[in-house]
């Protein structure tokens, strides 16, 4: 089969996007993970496939992990499919919307950058009894769409994220679906620096949506520090996490901003 894509990235988290609105396209988990696979493939650490909506939004957003497994929500891949998708219409168009199995989103477009409203987090607890060998540092706990660890760190930099992120992602506490992993620093107030281990890639990937918004809702849970909160990824972007927080450390209105680029598009055979 031929299978016309796109090529993309959001911060350097990078994704191949197709789509699907008319749902002939059936990929096996081996097919997507062939279709990621940097050697053998495209190469991405992840997939987007682009669906009609049932619910009411413009679009289906679905999403694949590298490993070929779907998981709910992610946020770069989120801005990129809402930067995709508003190329779709006849009409150009600035906001999108689109059901996930995390919740329904919108994308605004913003200049080059993107702005996704994010579904309210869940699963909050800070300061749990959760350790690994070699890691000097509390465990905190948020769903923002998808299950996350966050651990802040004093030296990020020398941070063994391959060894503690695969230790944390597969530790017992959150089996049997497992999680991702963040660690991060403080650069002041309202800024911090994160670097993640991504659960289906198995790897520290360059940038991760739902990561950055995790370890932002953290740090402002932690130090008080003032909505939007701007995060440092290892790919090499500063993006913005805004926010609403109740009395009872509930969040609303959280949204993402920052890049989503197209890199190519082409056929590939599989």
């Amino acid at each position: 089969m031929q299978l016309h894509f796109h090529k993309m990235n959001g911060a350097g988290n990078d994704f191949v996007v197709i789509d699907n609105r008319d749902l002939n396209t059936c990929l096996s988990p081996e097919q997507i993970s062939l279709l990621c696979d940097r050697q053998r493939g495209v190469g991405a650490d992840g997939l987007l496939a682009v669906e009609p909506a049932e619910q009411g939004a413009d679009y289906k957003f679905r999403y694949y992990n590298a490993d070929g497994g779907e998981a709910e929500m992610c946020g770069n891949g989120a801005r990129c499919f809402g930067k995709y998708t508003a190329t779709l219409s006849e009409k150009a168009t600035s906001l999108v919307t689109f059901e996930t199995i995390a919740g329904t989103l919108s994308a605004e477009m913003i200049g080059e950058d993107v702005k996704i409203a994010m579904s309210e987090p869940f699963d909050l607890s800070l300061n749990t009894d959760i350790q690994v060998e070699g890691l000097d540092a509390n465990i905190h706990i948020i769903n923002t769409g998808v299950p996350h660890a966050v651990a802040f760190v004093n030296d990020l930099e020398n941070t063994d994220v391959l060894t503690h992120g695969a230790a944390l992602r597969y530790h017992s506490h959150f089996a049997p679906a497992g999680t991702n992993v963040n660690f991060a620093s403080i650069r002041s107030h309202s800024h911090i620096a994160i670097r993640t281990y991504e659960r289906g890639v198995e790897n520290e990937t360059l940038a991760c949506g739902t990561g950055m918004t995790a370890a932002a809702l953290i740090h402002h849970l932690l130090t008080g520090a003032t909505s939007p909160i701007s995060v440092d990824v290892k790919g090499g972007d500063t993006l913005q996490i805004g926010f609403e927080k109740s009395d009872n450390n509930t969040f609303s209105n959280v949204t993402l901003t920052g890049p989503a680029d197209f890199v190519f598009e082409g056929n590939i055979i599989i």
